[in-house]
């Protein structure tokens, strides 16, 4: 029909009025759910960075100053509430029980404040009116919110302090979203809305004023969806990061109603100290006022209000003698305002909104300023993907929700739990919204209940390639199960120190981050509560001569393991520099003979050749091939004239790490001392229509002490050119096949890295594969029997150097090479792979890695049960017991 996603909305969400059986969604494509029908992906901020952090399931307690929704004065609260809900938080609502903007952080002295029990309407999210009641329903109902005859002040008092207990502790007061600005001194100054959280802030809570700044009379339900969308991710970005200590009390979040405000940015910004000009902020007037609600939408939608920007009525004064009796209305001039933030320089909260950008500003409770030191900088936001916005929240089975409310409430490490009989905090009653504003329904509100979360994690893998996998991982398996906490800060001493980010220390922890990053001390005195991703010792198989030193000990006492068939023996020695080669090869007595016999050899297909490892290089670095004592010594030399002319040892190594960073080969020998050198495996296997040569780099789990998973999608690395024999061809960019090392392909249309199992098809293109379904599955086989050999093999013989934890976890990327009898011979063993060398059309490999890997090492530890089933494709192939579980 040539509409455009809001026409298809405003039909859709009109028809549905009319037949209250439609659900409109049923109708859609599963992109335009129930909710998502109002946030297309097109909507989704590009400029908003993903840091793919997401806030615990927090208590929040909201207030107002515009009271219960009404299309008149208090549009925006209820779709605030939905979308908070959505997000999985549990919303306590206390707000006046009328319009009670303008009034600061007051309290009615005197008064006696007496509570009224409303329902919202199930007809809509955009000032619908609910139904109101003196006493509180009888079915103790989740979404009855509490209403006021008192100020936004009060309502946190008594919403702290007199209701919502049974939910637990309140972690967070939001007040808003207020019906219009409260950027600048002279708004925020009198804002009922600010007054609201400042009350929250000196009862020493945090708390969060939110206020949408409109700039049209029609209040679009798309932007204010989106407003509310975008709100909930600010409010959760600032609990997250909130500083410690008593830096920030609270904060003014002013958001501007504009089509798009997601894509937006956000800034810290000051608030701009501005002041009335001269003139009277009341009106005089004959009579009496009109009702509030009325006379609220006048002052803000007509002539010089909020979306005029003009001027007010000039007051007439009779210049009559004596005082004569008036009435006054409150008229604040608008204009002064507005003219105030024109005549300001750019970067306070008024410029932002002007701007369309969303102002953030932290407040101490007296009005002063604080964190100074974020103002103008920008506060990058997370982001959910489309499809998670309608499914935040997810049911569970009843009895499982008892089982795990049962288990928090008898353990007294979870969070919010009694020690001995006392009621626990453990289920927290959240509202489950199902319908899209403005659509009609004929089926109540119903409730669920969330757990609280069964663990915290810190995960910051450091890779953006690999972090939003974990974390949309994490989402998919374990919703509602955990809290994500900021990265761990470092102690005084540099040093990771995770206690610091946890609510206590006995709290059950999952930590991800890179091996520098974890805190060990930690897990070793936590070993029933913390899990990290990385064992503290495992060189016995990173490093190459230690992997060689390894298998030499196994194959020395187990005579028929595969391991003897499947690793070529290597001989390890050790040169601080080239002159002293010679002295270095006395014990490499396999090596020395075979160099021996190469020399009385004139042909050299008839050589045996060699290739030579850094012991400790990674990437490729520094790998060699060779025949000859010549040629071996030529590569020290050439690796020694290379080097700086310089006996300083920091001259030395920067110059390493430039010629590194410049894509060079460089090798300091003093520096790497230790080699490797291993028979050449040729002929390689090679596929039919494709002469290049390949690795097989499998992705492995090892659980505890110790359990080995092999990853059964595999990938196929090629080398960047065809391949030659060594003494046809010395240019490596055949023999290498790591991806990082090839400049550039002589066949474009060939990709470097292919899924292992696409290769069995035979395709009639180019790049087809041809290798025998058979062969294929002989050579999975072979990998998963030696992948739990080396394991086994480094557990028991190199006791010192792998040391697997029951409380931990580890990926491997494991390389082997198919020589020409399809043999898989296992060439190194490499701890946090640089998954990225997978690319982006095979992405799926590592997502679903990282998933089974997640559902296997967390979900046992922390005894949560993951979401959905396993894809069966996480092979385990062995069970060491070390009596260390």
């Amino acid at each position: 029909l040539g509409l455009s996603s809001r026409g298809l909305v405003t039909i859709v969400t009109n028809f549905a009025k009319t037949s209250p059986s439609l659900a409109a969604g049923r109708f859609l494509t599963p992109k335009y759910s129930t909710f998502n029908l109002f946030s297309p992906s097109s909507h989704i901020s590009t400029q908003l960075r993903n840091n793919t952090a997401t806030t615990a399931n927090m208590h929040i307690l909201l207030t107002n100053d515009d009271g219960p929704p009404s299309p008149h004065s208090s549009p925006y609260v209820h779709s605030l509430i939905h979308q908070l809900q959505q997000a999985g938080h549990v919303v306590s609502v206390c707000l006046p029980h009328t319009q009670r903007s303008w009034i600061g952080k007051a309290h009615m002295i005197g008064q006696t404040v007496k509570p009224l029990y409303y329902r919202p309407s199930t007809e809509g999210l955009f000032g619908t009116e609910g139904t109101t009641s003196t006493r509180p329903s009888a079915n103790g109902a989740d979404d009855e919110w509490i209403l006021v005859d008192g100020t936004p002040a009060s309502c946190v008092q008594i919403g702290l302090h007199h209701f919502f207990q049974e939910r637990g502790p309140i972690d967070l007061v939001v007040s808003g979203p207020n019906y219009g600005r409260n950027t600048t001194a002279v708004f925020a100054l009198s804002s009922g809305t600010l007054g609201g959280a400042l009350e929250a802030a000196v009862c020493k809570r945090k708390a969060i004023a939110l206020s949408y700044a409109f700039f049209s009379r029609n209040h679009d339900p798309v932007i204010i969806e989106g407003a509310a969308r975008h709100s909930v991710k600010v409010i959760e970005k600032l609990y997250q990061q909130w500083p410690a200590g008593d830096e920030v009390d609270l904060y003014s979040v002013n958001v501007p109603l504009v089509e798009g405000v997601e894509t937006h940015k956000t800034y810290f910004t000051n608030m701009l100290q501005n002041y009335w000009r001269d003139g009277s902020c009341f009106q005089e007037i004959d009579g009496d006022a009109g009702d509030e609600d009325e006379e609220e939408q006048k002052l803000r939608e007509g002539a010089g209000g909020e979306t005029q920007g003009g001027d007010t009525k000039k007051t007439e004064s009779e210049a009559a003698g004596g005082h004569k009796h008036k009435h006054f209305k409150w008229a604040p001039r608008f204009t002064d305002v507005y003219q105030s933030v024109e005549e300001a320089a750019p970067g306070n909260d008024g410029w932002a909104v002007k701007e369309g950008y969303t102002s953030v500003t932290p407040l101490k409770a007296n009005f002063w300023h604080a964190a100074e030191q974020l103002h103008q900088k920008e506060l990058i936001l997370d982001t959910r993907r489309e499809r998670d916005w309608a499914t935040m929240v997810p049911a569970r089975e009843r009895e499982r929700e008892r089982d795990m409310a049962k288990e928090a409430s008898d353990n007294p490490q979870n969070e919010g739990s009694t020690e001995g009989p006392a009621a626990s905090s453990t289920d927290l009653p959240v509202r489950n919204a199902t319908a899209v504003a403005g659509q009609s329904t004929t089926t109540t509100t119903t409730t669920t209940t969330i757990s609280r979360p069964k663990f915290h994690a810190v995960i910051k893998y450091e890779d953006p390639y690999v972090q939003p996998l974990i974390l949309e991982a994490m989402q998919r398996l374990f919703p509602g199960a955990y809290s994500l906490l900021p990265a761990t800060p470092e102690s005084a001493d540099a040093e990771p120190a995770l206690a610091a980010a946890l609510p206590s220390p006995d709290t059950k922890i999952l930590h991800i981050a890179p091996y520098e990053s974890l805190d060990f001390d930690h897990v070793a005195s936590h070993p029933s509560t913390a899990l990290v991703n990385s064992y503290v010792i495992r060189k016995a198989l990173i490093r190459k001569h230690y992997l060689s030193s390894t298998v030499d000990h196994w194959v020395a006492k187990h005579p028929d393991s595969s391991l003897k068939t499947h690793v070529k023996r290597g001989e390890h020695f050790e040169v601080d520099y080239a002159e002293f080669l010679d002295d270095a090869l006395v014990e490499a007595f396999d090596l020395r003979e075979s160099l021996d016999r190469n020399e009385g050899v004139e042909q050299e297909d008839k050589r045996e050749w060699w290739i030579l490892k850094p012991g400790m290089s990674d990437r490729g670095q520094g790998i060699r091939l060779f025949s000859s004592m010549e040629e071996l010594q030529g590569v020290f030399d050439e690796w020694e004239e290379e080097r700086p002319d310089s006996d300083d040892e920091d001259e030395e190594g920067e110059a390493a790490t430039d010629e590194e960073a410049k894509g060079g080969d460089y090798i300091t020998t003093s520096h790497l001392r230790h080699f490797i050198a291993q028979p050449y495996i040729h002929p390689p296997l090679l596929l039919p229509g494709d002469a290049r040569k390949f690795h097989i780099r499998t992705y492995v789990l090892c659980v505890g002490s110790l359990d080995v998973y092999v990853y059964r999608p595999m990938l196929a690395l090629f080398a960047g050119k065809a391949y030659r024999a060594p003494w046809e061809d010395a240019d490596l960019d055949g023999h290498l096949t790591n991806t990082c090392l090839q400049g550039g392909q002589e066949d474009p249309a060939l990709p470097p890295v292919k899924q292992f199992w696409d290769l069995i098809s035979s395709g009639g293109d180019k790049s087809g594969g041809g290798l025998p379904a058979e062969t294929a599955e002989s050579i999975f086989e072979r990998i998963c029997d030696v992948t739990g050999e080396i394991f086994e093999a480094a557990a028991r013989e190199m006791t010192i150097h792998f040391q697997p934890l029951g409380n931990a976890f580890e990926v491997f990327g494991l390389d082997f090479l198919v020589d020409a009898e399809a043999r898989p011979w296992l060439l190194e063993v490499n701890s946090f792979p640089d998954f990225k060398q997978t690319g982006g059309e095979l992405k799926g490999i590592v997502a679903g890695f990282w998933e089974e890997t997640l559902r296997t090492a967390v979900g046992g530890f922390f005894g949560v049960e993951a979401e959905g089933k396993a894809s069966g494709e996480m092979v385990r192939v062995r069970r060491v017991e070390l009596g260390r579980r």
